[in-house]
């Protein structure tokens, strides 16, 4: 009897360290997508469990060269928040910025996701959204969250006019060229 316990009890430890092996591979090539950490304030005080805070992130637009915004959330501290259970209020802002040379990489849909992350253990997420105004030649980006019952009107707008950067940079593109309706 006791043997095939010890069989089971090894089956079963091979089986997490196969997990958390899968799972350190998975938290590393995801990791190269996640925003940068700009700064970290606290904005309520909790006794014995972390804070709650305001958390600023940078991160560049992958299919736009040239662009890098950079967005504000609020964080639940608490033993919910710690622990990853608490669902995220709605409220963030937004600010994107050209800063370089603007080359589009791919042809890409109006309202195409550019970043998006889980706000909650399993229904909500925030969008950060681009478009072109063809128009103006402008790059337009929005920052909203969704949930799968009741979303939210709570949104951030951004906008980047293409312009040339520098004297070699003569030839600007046309946003109007690489997204399609």
């Amino acid at each position: 009897m006791s043997s095939s316990f010890l069989g089971l009890r090894d089956i079963s430890l091979k089986g997490l360290a196969l997990f958390l092996l899968l799972l350190a591979v998975q938290s590393a090539a995801s990791a190269a997508d996640e925003p940068d950490l700009i700064f970290r304030r606290s904005t309520v005080f909790k006794w014995v469990s972390p804070n709650d805070k305001l958390a600023t992130y940078g991160l560049d637009d992958p299919e736009v060269e040239g662009v890098a915004c950079h967005f504000t959330v609020p964080e639940k501290g608490g033993f919910k928040g710690w622990l990853g259970l608490a669902e995220e209020v709605s409220d963030v802002s937004l600010a994107c910025r050209q800063i370089g040379p603007i080359k589009f990489k791919e042809k890409m849909e109006q309202g195409d996701d550019m970043f998006r992350r889980r706000r909650s253990l399993f229904f909500k997420k925030m969008q950060i959204v681009r478009g072109c105004d063809a128009k103006r030649n402008v790059l337009v980006y929005m920052v909203y969250s969704d949930k799968l019952i009741e979303g939210s009107p709570k949104n951030s707008t951004s906008t980047v006019p293409i312009m040339p950067w520098g004297a070699a940079d003569a030839n600007v593109q046309k946003c109007g060229d690489y997204f399609t309706q």
